[in-house]
């Protein structure tokens, strides 16, 4: 017997087919036929695909796909990449990292528990892999499927689903890398990579069932070019900046500047022609705004979505086309535009290119009312225990910051709101929240957050109407979950128009983040492609 003095991880015996051979593959005479032929056959081709990778020289790679695969035990690698995607601060970035972490997190317990001890395959045998390339202890585990390759699978394709192209392909290729790697240090056979591929790839698929992937960019059909208004150096253009948004105003104010002072200089440096308007704490946004938009030809405002919303009706008014420029802590409308980021805004400006997207408002049902009575809305308008919630963080925000505050007050509010007596299109309901959405939203739940277009034309409404009171553990679960059909009571619809009667007196609304007090009798409805603004040079 020959006696192997180099470190290998010890197997039963078998011949070594040679990178330059093909095994045969018929029964020796006397022998039984194997009670499964097709899977004979796989493991004999899939040893003799081993044996070609094993023997490959691939100059450079046996000292950088090692390291590689090491880097790549227990997802580190992909638990930084995740961290980097997430401190870029672009939305979508930050759910591709998020997708993919829980796809990891689905895969893995699915290949190392439930895979690995169903097949208990051995490890190859590791004699023609050059020692360089074996520089850690291999593995002791099973090898069937590959948990490293299922890992790499897992992030790849959930990053796929939500990130750019510039983002996923590099990302795609490290995880085919890393899937190399394991059979080239001979940890795997190729079967077992292949596998640990597909079950990584299901399992980030799979995540779309509870969690849908949102689409980049809202479509807006109607596009045109801003011919004339739109100069190189910026002229005409009067930017309206909310210096507070996004949280800017806080304590780290006199420290970093807030992101509203970054899309200044941003502006102030790409277009130096531009107006600058910098709101005062105590002014009158919607003032500032119509006198901005009186005199110009094109209205960019800078904030989140609540200044937007003051831009949008200053814009609506004077019949001038509205630049968003994100700077806010959400930035829905924002990003439902395809604008991340003030240099994306700034480029849409230089592209030209004008869309027209629905303006949905809330007005007295009266029937004497005019267009000032109009409370217009870009995002959502809800009722119910949304505005308490958001009471309740507005309270809170300024001592221990937004985020903090928004999930105190979301558990809060949870617990203790009681459903409200309305009449909804004359039918009396009690309802504990109302959701109405400018154009159709495309997931699940109360409270979506993304649209497929801004330019259908329909309000999307969802009710949680319960006669009894909510159970609110269960409340709660299907809220952090997204499911809010899991309520007794969920409805939701589409409509023109939505009336709604509080007998007991006014209502409360929260219009794109603002609450406000209406009157007992409110109309919802629709200035369909009310609304011309830029959209990004794709778009169309």
């Amino acid at each position: 017997m020959r006696v192997n003095h180099s470190r290998r991880i010890a197997a039963p015996a078998r011949s070594i087919v040679m990178p330059w051979s093909v095994p045969n593959t018929r029964p020796r005479p006397g022998t039984a036929e194997p009670r499964f032929p097709l899977l004979a056959r796989l493991g004999r081709a899939d040893r003799w695909a081993f044996d070609r990778v094993a023997a490959a020289r691939l100059p450079g790679l046996e000292y950088v796909l090692p390291r590689l695969s090491r880097f790549a035990d227990h997802g580190v690698l992909w638990f930084t990449t995740a961290g980097v995607l997430g401190l870029t601060g672009r939305h979508r970035l930050r759910r591709a990292a998020l997708r993919g972490s829980i796809a990891i997190a689905v895969a893995s317990p699915a290949v190392n528990l439930l895979g690995k001890q169903a097949f208990r395959r051995k490890r190859p045998v590791v004699d023609l892999v050059p020692p360089i390339r074996i520089r850690w202890k291999l593995p002791t585990s099973h090898a069937f499927p590959s948990g490293h390759s299922a890992s790499a699978a897992a992030f790849a394709t959930g990053v796929a689903l939500e990130a750019p192209g510039r983002v996923a392909a590099p990302v795609a290729a490290t995880a085919a890398a890393v899937a190399f790697a394991r059979v080239y240090t001979g940890a795997h056979y190729p079967g077992d990579v292949l596998a640990g591929l597909g079950i990584g790839a299901l399992a980030a698929c799979g995540t779309r069932l509870v969690w849908p992937a949102r689409p980049p960019v809202a479509r807006v059909s109607v596009t045109m070019a801003a011919d004339g208004l739109v100069k190189p150096d910026g002229e005409g253009l009067v930017a309206v900046v909310n210096p507070v948004s996004g949280g800017s105003g806080g304590a780290t104010a006199a420290i970093l500047p807030g992101r509203p002072d970054l899309a200044v200089e941003l502006i102030e440096r790409e277009l130096p022609a531009a107006e600058i308007v910098r709101l005062a704490p105590d002014e009158d946004a919607d003032k500032a705004l119509a006198e901005a938009a009186e005199r110009a030809c094109v209205l960019a405002v800078v904030g989140g979505d609540g200044t937007v919303n003051a831009g949008a009706r200053a814009a609506l008014e004077h019949d001038v086309p509205l630049l968003v420029v994100p700077g806010g802590t959400f930035d829905h409308f924002a990003r439902a535009l395809g604008l991340e980021s003030p240099a994306d805004a700034v480029a849409a400006y230089r592209s030209g290119r004008l869309g027209r997207v629905d303006v949905s408002y809330v007005a007295p049902a009266d029937g004497n009312r005019d267009d000032a009575d109009e409370q217009v809305f870009l995002n959502t308008a809800s009722f119910g225990a949304y505005t308490e919630l958001v009471d309740r963080r507005e309270r809170l925000e300024k001592r221990i910051g937004k985020w903090p505050a928004l999930a105190v007050a979301a558990v809060r509010t949870l617990r203790r709101s009681e459903p409200l007596d309305l009449v909804l299109d004359g039918r009396r309901r009690r309802v504990w929240l109302g959701f109405v959405g400018n154009c159709g939203y495309g997931a699940r739940g109360a409270t979506p957050t993304w649209r497929d277009r801004l330019d259908d034309g329909r309000l999307d409404i969802r009710m949680i109407a319960t006669g009894r009171r909510v159970p609110r553990v269960r409340a709660v679960a299907a809220v952090l979950a997204g499911h809010l059909p899991l309520i007794p009571g969920y409805r939701s619809w589409q409509a023109t128009g939505l009336e709604v009667v509080a007998p007991s007196g006014g209502l409360r609304l929260a219009r794109d983040g603002e609450v406000s007090s209406l009157p007992r009798a409110v109309r919802f409805g629709k200035h369909t492609g009310g609304l011309r603004v830029f959209v990004p040079g794709g778009q169309g």
